[in-house]
């Protein structure tokens, strides 16, 4: 199973955005912070999870363990609905990307728990 801890930042809204990516495979460990030019926090959020599922796209047999601190993205995908139309192509991008692998899991955590996210995130804020 590959694990992934997710983060999208925002230094205003929008503003400068960054993707934190922390990608654990059976003990490889990789790391991104990719800056994303001007977005919103919750663009920000959205494209962090597409870059996430970009950077696994070689992996079709795997299954794909998604965690984020971002109850918008989490509930989107769980529900495959998101509330404001401006966020339907991103939504609609993720969930093409999900279909690729076997298995596909998305799971909301709290903050303290996606710290090494977050610091890509920021780090790729300073990138721009």
């Amino acid at each position: 199973m590959i694990e992934i801890y997710i983060d999208g930042a925002s230094a205003g809204d929008p503003g400068p955005s960054g993707a934190g990516i922390f990608i654990n495979n059976d003990g490889k460990v990789k790391q991104y912070a990719l800056p994303l030019g001007i977005a919103s926090n919750h663009e920000a959020e959205f494209l962090a999870l597409i870059k996430a599922l970009e950077l696994c796209s070689g992996e079709e047999d795997a299954i794909i363990s998604v965690r984020s601190d971002s109850t918008l993205v989490v509930d989107a995908i769980e529900k495959q609905f998101v509330k404001n139309k401006k966020y339907t192509h991103l939504l609609d991008q993720a969930l093409r990307l999900t279909e690729q692998f076997n298995l596909f899991f998305i799971k909301w955590v709290p903050s303290k728990e996606n710290k090494k996210a977050d610091e890509l995130a920021k780090k790729a804020i300073r990138l721009n």
